[in-house]
């Protein structure tokens, strides 16, 4: 397995293996891989002639007061798991290669990233569109892999790369989960032992909608008070939002009559986690 640091190496090195006929799956992450990520990367080896991995820790997607200098990082750690995984190449640039001195482009999603976790994140989704096309161009890679549990993310995304025309195919994966059904996270490290118990709430309320939804249940009013209950019911717990919407525009739905994104956030003591559940559809 090779690394790259060095923008011009990584996109000279891929061009010549495309060139020769291979095909590239590439797997965005910010580092400190779990178990989600690593589903990603052996869901491209199975795909693909080359695998890429990217490694990046992207200031312009956190807010003032967010994590980002707290965010974990290990590359030794992340290099051994994504070998073992099947990853052929670690991209691992700087924040100067990527945002050099006098940096002012970005790439900016409209509507669809007003709602949900960018109602909260002011900026956030900017960053991400902007740091996944700088990807995009430099790996150049033919199926990209994420992950469900970032639902937004994933249809931001797909939708910047159809509306920008992107050559790639966007491959959403199902998410990956703890025992107790916990969604897996690289922030969940930093959950305390009574934060951690009380964090498989907001997997527990996605199943109490389920469970309304299959009983007949189509109001959107009654499914989200039932989970705000369940979840206020852990003391530590604070809702910042909890949204049934439309799976294609994110518009708020009344009722569900096919498709509909159940996504919610919840403050577990300081930590902010993010759940979803998708009804009769998929991303």
């Amino acid at each position: 397995m090779r690394i790259f640091k060095e923008i011009k190496e990584a996109q000279g090195y891929i061009k010549k293996e495309k060139e020769k006929g291979r095909s590239v799956g590439f797997v965005p992450t910010m580092g400190y891989l779990h178990e989600g990520h690593l589903s990603l990367i052996r869901e491209a080896r199975k795909r693909n002639d080359l695998v890429v991995v990217s490694i990046f820790v992207n200031p312009a997607q956190f807010g003032p007061k967010e994590d980002y200098k707290r965010y974990p990082r290990d590359l030794k750690r992340d290099e051994r798991l994504a070998r073992a995984s099947g990853a052929d190449i670690i991209f691992y640039p700087s924040v100067r290669g990527i945002y050099p001195d006098g940096y002012q482009t970005y790439v900016e999603v409209t509507d669809i990233t007003e709602r949900l976790c960018g109602k909260s994140r002011p900026g956030h989704f900017k960053g991400v569109a902007t740091i996944v096309t700088k990807l995009f161009n430099i790996v150049q890679p033919d199926i990209a892999y994420f992950g469900q549990k970032d639902a937004q993310q994933a249809i931001v995304i797909k939708r910047m790369a159809g509306d920008l025309n992107m050559d790639l195919k966007i491959r959403v994966m199902p998410i990956v989960r703890e025992p107790d059904g916990l969604a897996m996270s690289s922030r969940n490290r930093y959950l305390s032992d009574r934060e951690r118990s009380d964090a498989p709430v907001l997997y527990d309320s996605l199943n109490l909608a389920r469970r309304l939804i299959k009983s007949g249940c189509r109001d959107t009013n009654r499914i989200k008070n039932d989970m705000k209950r369940l979840i206020k019911s852990k003391k530590g717990a604070r809702i910042d939002y909890i949204s049934i919407s439309d799976l294609r525009n994110l518009r708020e739905l009344k009722r569900i009559k096919k498709e509909a994104l159940i996504a919610l956030a919840v403050r577990i003591g300081k930590r902010r986690l993010i759940d979803n559940m998708i009804v009769g559809g998929r991303i």
